[in-house]
């Protein structure tokens, strides 16, 4: 389900010719660069998080790590992960291809990390283990219908 969500939100908006998929995994930070043939940083890697009931998404740099501290100010809780099973309740993605495209969950809000905005091109997960889209930081704040950029990672330069 998850790759045909991406890829039907991507259509409609003008971006399916965007996706990549691969014939390799692209599960983690550094297998999704290979298979791109950018630097990690460049990937956008899209965490999940319980706070209040629902899910929260984190897409940021691949080089980025959550600061617990900024977490916790930001959303006035601990950064707990969800199970792989609580993604895909929430998302209808696996861990692993996790994107912030067509999910109608209202339970779920994405943000943008500033780890991003670094860069010109960023290439987040189109719904599965063997994709990435290629993204301008504008075009996935639109397209991620984030809530907005905030900063709760570190150590990125």
């Amino acid at each position: 389900m998850s790759i045909e969500t991406g890829r039907a939100y991507l259509r409609a908006r003008g971006y399916e010719d965007r996706i990549q998929e691969f014939s390799v995994s692209s599960a983690t930070v550094e297998l999704a660069a290979q298979a791109v043939g950018c630097e990690p940083a460049r990937i956008a890697k899209t965490l999940s998080f319980a706070v209040d009931g629902g899910c929260v998404l984190i897409v940021c740099a691949g080089d980025a790590k959550i600061d617990n501290a900024k977490f916790k100010a930001q959303f006035h809780t601990k950064a707990t992960m969800l199970t792989p099973e609580q993604v895909l309740d929430f998302t209808g993605h696996a861990v692993g291809g996790v994107c912030p495209f067509g999910i109608d969950n209202p339970a779920v809000t994405a943000y943008l990390d500033v780890s991003l905005r670094r860069f010109d091109t960023v290439y987040p997960a189109a719904g599965n283990a063997a994709s990435a889209v290629r993204l301008s930081c504008g075009e996935l704040d639109i397209l991620s219908n984030s809530s907005r950029w905030i900063d709760v990672c570190k150590n990125w330069s």
